[in-house]
């Protein structure tokens, strides 16, 4: 689907490979039933794929297949959307980056190793604030060698028992907020678990009570967490354009057989004019997601200077395409289309969970706005 050097191609394989054997559609259904979807064996042969590394620098421990770790990824992710896999790939990737690049000589010893070789997860605290939705609301306080945390992260991805929060919190002094790390497992930490949508992937909101944290977790300099966000937030955006565009992918590859396997009044659905026109089109939005997915994914990892309003493009489309060419696709099953029994719903909540985390379509449109109107006035 993208443009990939060959040790690319060679990564989407084997992760595409991977996830085909271990999770078919019918083992996706059984994951409704659970509690829990995470395998931690499972997901240490994910690690030693490659899946944990490529947003982290190779001074931390990490590297890159073809000196783009965000166009790497982005392939993983879009099997990891073809498939609907469980994992927490985004979350423990967006934190893993957050340590590579700013994290203490400690985290990348502790936490850092045990992301990288599979061993632990991690959960990235972080939601833009949309009308009714709320978000994370931490306050820090330093205490002796350490600093307490209170607050609440309302939706965070559940991952392994052993696991990390990434949280940003105010200070009391002047709220100026900061990113920490926090095990899970640490004293005062309370999950809820929460509903969603998507069969394989569980969420919970977190709530602190004087959780103590060494200072060494602090994740960067004092008052850097809103800089630090934004671009923890491209990567994320990114990633989740690559998921959207697998599903995608899966859902129109089914209905294209479809039209060409179903009668109508003897004749195959896919001869009539109207389908064809609808099929056209829906390939039409895929090319150009996928178009948008990689560019992005191209500009981030290079780092240029338009490399935000790309991740946000990218976030603003695809999200709110995505989930619209699946449903499309939904329609033009029939009724068939809105079974349990059908593949179709594993891919349109995906696509549809995706679009919603870690800010809507509409989130990333008024920041596509904010960009150019801020290029506007330097240009000025």
């Amino acid at each position: 689907m993208f443009t990939q050097t060959a040790d690319q191609d060679l990564l989407e394989t084997t992760t595409e490979q991977y996830l085909a054997a271990t999770f078919p559609p019918e083992r996706i259904r059984e994951f409704a039933r659970r509690d829990s979807t995470f395998d931690a064996t499972l997901w240490k042969r994910g690690a030693e794929l490659g899946w944990t590394t490529l947003l982290v620098p190779e001074a931390a421990g990490g590297g890159s297949v073809s000196g783009n770790g965000l166009a790497d990824l982005l392939a993983v992710a879009f099997q990891f959307g073809r498939h609907a896999a469980p994992g927490p790939l985004i979350g423990t990737n967006v934190v893993a980056a957050a340590l590579g690049r700013w994290g203490s000589g400690e985290l990348h010893g502790g936490p850092l190793a045990q992301l990288l070789d599979g061993d632990a997860t991690a959960a990235w605290a972080h939601a833009p604030r949309m009308g009714s939705c709320a978000s994370a609301v931490v306050r820090a306080a330093r205490s002796g060698d350490g600093v307490v945390l209170d607050g609440t992260a309302p939706l965070v991805e559940s991952g392994a028992p052993k696991g990390y929060l990434l949280v940003a919190a105010g200070a009391d002094e002047d709220g100026a907020r900061s990113h920490y790390l926090v095990p899970f497992d640490a004293p005062g930490v309370r999950i809820s678990p929460l509903g969603g949508i998507d069969l394989v992937r569980r969420h919970q909101a977190v709530t602190l009570r004087e959780v103590v944290v060494p200072a060494a977790y602090r994740v960067g300099e004092p008052g850097t967490a809103d800089v630090h966000d934004e671009v923890l937030l491209d990567l994320a955006a990114v990633l989740q354009a690559g998921e959207i565009v697998g599903a995608m992918e899966r859902a129109f590859d089914l209905t294209l057989r479809w039209t060409r396997d179903r009668y109508s009044f003897g004749r195959p659905l896919g001869s009539y004019q109207e389908i064809k026109h609808r099929m056209a089109d829906l390939r039409t939005q895929l090319e150009a997601s996928a178009a948008v997915a990689e560019k992005a994914a191209r500009h981030v990892g290079e780092d240029r200077p338009d490399a935000r309003s790309w991740a946000s493009a990218a976030k603003a489309y695809v999200g709110r395409v995505g989930p619209e060419l699946v449903q499309d696709c939904v329609q033009l099953h029939g009724g068939i289309g809105v079974t349990f029994e059908h593949d179709l719903h594993l891919y349109l909540r995906r696509a549809t969970l995706d679009a919603q985390l870690f800010g809507t379509p509409a989130y990333f449109a008024e920041r596509v706005v904010r960009l150019v109107e801020a290029d506007m006035e330097e240009g000025a």
